[in-house]
């Protein structure tokens, strides 16, 4: 069997187990695949066994490498006082700690999940604005950057596919590794958490060189900040002393399930789509470059006339001064649902990225977007703003346990 079939057969799997008596689970353009780095204080794998530190300053699945699948789930806290999200919080932690640790012959549960060295399992746990809304007396520390998700222009979101009091992001190498942890965390929450939304993807090996492609088929993830930089991570992907105390070392992470018209697009001719996204569509170069890192020269063309001022590249970053404040750190898989109630392919992109700033990097980057040409191709869904909260420092630490106690 091949990998693509396991992750038709894992997806398959994922719609069973929505639909079933568990009940677990119920952009800035489309662009994403990002291979990551890694940076002083973050999480990497380990030397020796290919696994990825759970314990640290930040969460690992931020910095850590990309792997080839993700999942994100979105829940409702139904605990009813400090208290029980204490408890809740703890659980997490303590699971989650022994799952990403690997397989142990006393835990056949683990034993089920995989989480081997090859599949350098990640599990990243965010909070909502809506944690903050007085039934856990944490209204006064919520960040002000920490906002629900709103409608830009052009969405279409869909209500039961947005926002949430925490959010869980899985990274494994594997699918069967992200569906078996979802399962185990929803199992030892029983009670505490209820699935609000939840969404699969994979990143499409490169071929035959340099970044993947997304389903839009151009490569994706070209330009991306300095992850092994921890100057650049300390200004661009974590919070600092700007932020509340217990969020420091934490980053606001923004998701987005999007959309594409797969068809539409399909007919659009390869030389106009290249115009539409900026770049070569089979080497991922600039239109005045001939390889996929050749340099963005926008000063060399001011008028539009090699690459359109409303190209996709050029919106999101036109490289002006100022401009790179607003970059971002991508963490994006592709969707693939197979067909729409319309008949038309069910495929796009669960847009990820992590930042210090939201209002600074990703709304900056979106409202910049407003008018390309691409949005006629791409429709945001779902989606919210949630904050990564800070790493576990070690075994007497736990996810939030900084937010509670202050």
């Amino acid at each position: 069997m091949t990998e693509s079939d396991q992750y038709r057969d894992a997806r398959l799997g994922r719609r069973t187990f929505v639909r079933g008596a568990a009940g677990v689970v119920g952009g800035a353009g489309l662009i994403g695949a990002v291979s990551a780095g890694t940076a002083a204080g973050a999480p990497a794998a380990d030397p020796d066994d290919g696994r990825v530190p759970f314990h640290g300053a930040h969460q690992a699945g931020i910095l850590t490498p990309q792997q080839r699948f993700g999942g994100f789930v979105a829940f409702d806290v139904l605990a009813r006082d400090r208290t029980e999200l204490a408890a809740l919080l703890r659980k997490l932690t303590v699971r989650s700690r022994v799952l990403t640790a690997g397989v142990t012959p006393k835990d056949p549960d683990v034993a089920a999940v995989g989480g081997g060295p090859e599949d350098r399992l990640t599990i990243t746990v965010g909070v909502g604005a809506s944690l903050f809304d007085g039934r856990f007396g944490l209204a006064g520390a919520r960040p002000p950057g920490l906002t629900r998700m709103p409608r830009f222009p052009g969405d279409r979101l869909e209500p039961a596919g947005c926002h949430g009091d925490l959010s869980v992001q899985v990274c494994a190498q594997h699918p069967d590794a992200v569906l078996h942890v979802v399962r185990d965390l929803a199992r030892e929450t029983t009670g505490l958490l209820r699935a609000r939304w939840r969404v699969d993807g994979f990143v499409n090996p490169p071929r035959p060189e340099g970044s993947p492609r997304s389903f839009a088929g151009f490569k994706d993830g070209t330009a991306h900040p300095d992850t092994a930089s921890a100057r650049e991570m300390d200004r661009l992907v974590w919070v600092g002393p700007e932020g509340p105390g217990w969020a420091r070392g934490g980053s606001y992470q923004v998701l987005r399930t999007i959309r594409l018209r797969a068809e539409a697009w399909d007919r659009v001719p390869p030389a106009e789509q290249e115009r539409i996204f900026g770049r070569r569509k089979s080497t991922g170069a600039p239109l005045d470059g001939k390889k996929e890192s050749d340099p963005l020269d926008y000063g060399r063309d001011p008028q539009g006339r090699v690459t359109p001022l409303d190209s996709h590249v050029r919106r999101a970053n036109p490289r002006t001064p100022g401009s790179e404040d607003s970059v971002l750190l991508r963490r994006s898989y592709n969707v693939d649902q197979g067909l729409a109630p319309d008949g038309t392919l069910d495929v796009g992109l669960v847009f990820c990225c992590y930042q210090q700033d939201i209002a600074r990097q990703f709304a900056t980057v979106q409202k910049r977007l407003e008018g390309e040409r691409f949005a006629d191709f791409s429709t945001t869904t779902g989606g919210g703003y949630f904050l990564a909260l800070p790493g576990v420092t070690d075994t007497s630490d736990w996810y939030g346990s900084a937010l509670l106690d202050s």
